[in-house]
């Protein structure tokens, strides 16, 4: 079964610490580089997601912008 374009799937494994790895192909889709900080949102009836960086970068720089967007 193909994806659709740009939609992934992967799958990690939670080690002893509860550290996961994230796979290679979704590193390089993603620009994730090593020390790099993820933020994970989570609800606990959809469950956990880890937008991109850019995506955190927006929301942040929004949220303390000081312009109302209305």
């Amino acid at each position: 079964m193909n994806a659709p374009k740009g939609k992934y799937a992967w799958t990690a494994t939670v080690g002893e610490k509860g550290q996961i790895v994230i796979p290679k192909q979704a590193r390089e889709v993603f620009g994730i580089k090593p020390g790099d900080t993820l933020i994970l949102l989570g609800d606990e009836e959809r469950g956990i997601a880890i937008p991109p960086k850019a995506a955190f970068d927006e929301w942040y720089s929004r949220a303390f912008s000081g312009k109302d967007e209305g």
